[in-house]
């Protein structure tokens, strides 16, 4: 069920007027219910995924919390009769038992993660060897649906099974709270990826309706159906012309390609994301933002700790840092360091910790090559800007422009055409293919059509380019102005008059200019997919 269909909004509403008529203390448990009907939506069938993964780490985190408890009571009450060496081998023996638990969890549910999204990918790829080595025996495909927001509460389960080996907090004792945390509907779209700790503290408290914070969350949803329905689904018409007939529009057309689907990405994912964080907030529940001005960057480091945070945040805590302090990890590194110098040596654990998060992030975009190359290709840039970071400090020593305006709008700009140019992966789905048309831009000279008949032919009108581009500037002039702090509270503090043709003109703008009639479709989330 789409965020923007009216099947959904009726949904929403049913839900909204019955959270704030029952008591405090049974609204956690409605939520709960709510969530389920949601997942039923897109299959029946799919329940089973996620109830697996609910009790699957329930089970294995109460025993990891018993055994820590264990541990505890032990060490205090042998307080003065363990040695030093044994209290350490005892936690070391502790450990061992904790860490074959977490495992369990990690294996039980990545496996299914695995299984269900990179069947047919392994599948593919095997039968591409065989047929390298002239065998005549292909592996059939499999037939498996990806339960919907599969990839969002397994990685959120896992993170919080790592958070309590860790003892970060407490396992939670209550079976059907666990079971709201891994399932509140509004996240099971894409996203974000919450920790425990932070949606805990809102999601099971008692909320009374208050008008300031619903009509807050109202707003944010406004906003977030303003880049969807405007925006992103109606440039992605464009965009799939493009990408649809690659032997019709190379050259220039390429640039442009990337270019609207940079912005049909941002209004796409970001939308989403403000509908999922308006929904949480009419209910009074906190959810972590998951995008701050991303195409604001000035370096793709700085992109990615603005985009899709989260998902970033959640690579860097579970599988880099793991990577890179793990025992191999460090004696591959102290090796490095003896063999290749302190200055290359120290690095290593860096490289290959990093190449593994970057390839994990590709891959968990999509079962396929063409995302796997995209998240390398991220990785190589990020590293070679690293590596060259001398050489940028001796640039603007000498020529003194960092931090001026001009230099600021240079980086932005460089950052925006590089993640767009990266981007084609995403855009044209096949490797060889996206290097031949990104090669066309230098090879195929044809930048006068651009200026012709040919760009109506796209599938949008003059009128529809009209209204793309004026959400453009909205979009940027909202940017600019969140800058100096929230645009809703700085409309809140307006007279009424002036709330009034903000909120809505921007709702007329939604019901007039919307992506609904013949030849445009009331497109997925693209983050859906995953």
């Amino acid at each position: 069920m789409l965020f923007t269909s009216y099947g959904f909004l009726l949904f929403l509403l049913l839900v909204f007027v019955v959270y704030y008529v029952l008591p405090g203390r049974l609204q956690w448990m409605f939520l709960l219910l709510a969530s389920y009907v949601f997942y039923c939506f897109s299959g029946v069938g799919n329940l089973c995924y996620i109830v697996f993964t609910t009790v699957s780490t329930y089970l294995i985190t109460r025993q990891l919390q018993g055994l820590k408890d264990a541990e505890a009571a032990c060490l205090k009450e042998r307080r003065g009769e363990m040695s030093r060496e044994e209290r350490k081998a005892y936690k070391e023996q502790a450990k061992k038992k904790q860490w074959k638990w977490l495992l369990a969890c990690l294996i039980l549910n990545i496996g299914m993660l695995a299984v269900v999204k990179y069947t047919n990918f392994a599948i593919y790829n095997i039968n591409g060897i065989l047929g390298l080595v002239k065998s005549s025996g292909r592996l059939s495909f499999l037939d498996i649906a990806l339960p919907m927001g599969i990839s969002f509460y397994v990685f959120q389960s896992v993170g919080y099974a790592i958070d309590v080996y860790r003892g970060k907090y407490r396992a939670e004792e209550n079976f059907f709270k666990l079971a709201l945390f891994v399932s509140f509907f509004p996240q099971l779209i894409q996203g974000p990826i919450s920790r425990f700790d932070s949606l805990a503290v809102s999601l099971y408290q008692p909320h009374r309706f208050q008008g300031r914070t619903v009509a807050f969350g109202l707003q944010r949803i406004l906003w977030g159906f303003f880049k969807k329905l405007v925006i992103a689904d109606r440039l992605v018409v464009a965009v799939n012309t493009l990408i649809g007939d690659t032997g019709a529009y190379p050259g220039a057309w390429v640039f442009v390609g990337m270019l609207f689907y940079a912005l049909e990405l941002y209004a796409d994912f970001t939308g989403g994301i403000d509908i999922t964080i308006g929904i949480a907030e009419t209910l009074g529940i906190q959810v972590t933002e998951n995008f701050i001005r991303p195409y604001f960057s000035k370096n793709i480091k700085e992109y990615w700790n603005r985009w899709h945070i989260t998902m970033g945040s959640w690579f860097t805590d579970y599988i880099f840092y793991p990577i890179s302090v793990c025992q191999p990890m460090l004696k591959l590194g102290k090796e490095a360091r003896k063999r290749l110098g302190e200055h290359l040596g120290k690095r290593v654990n860096i490289y290959l910790s990093a190449f593994v998060v970057w390839f994990a992030t590709g891959i968990w975009h999509g079962a396929s090559w063409n995302f796997i190359v995209w998240g390398l290709a991220n990785y190589v840039v990020i590293m070679a800007s690293q590596e060259l970071e001398p050489l940028y400090r001796l640039f603007h020593r000498r020529f003194h422009v960092k931090g001026t305006f001009c230099w600021k709008l240079f980086s932005v700009g460089r950052t925006v055409l590089l993640m767009s140019t990266l981007r084609t992966f995403d855009c044209y789905r096949d490797v060889p293919l996206t290097f031949r048309m990104f090669g066309s831009m230098f090879t195929t000279f044809n930048w006068n059509e651009l200026f012709g008949a040919k760009m109506l032919e796209l599938g949008l009108s003059g009128i529809d380019f009209g209204i793309v581009a004026l959400g453009f500037f909205l979009l940027l002039g909202v940017s600019l102005i969140q800058r100096g702090g929230s645009v809703r509270e700085r409309i809140a503090a307006r007279p009424y008059p002036v709330r009034f043709v903000c909120w809505f003109g921007l709702f007329l703008l939604v019901l007039l200019w919307g992506a609904y009639g013949i030849g445009y479709d009331a497109s997925q989330f693209i983050y859906n997919q995953f």
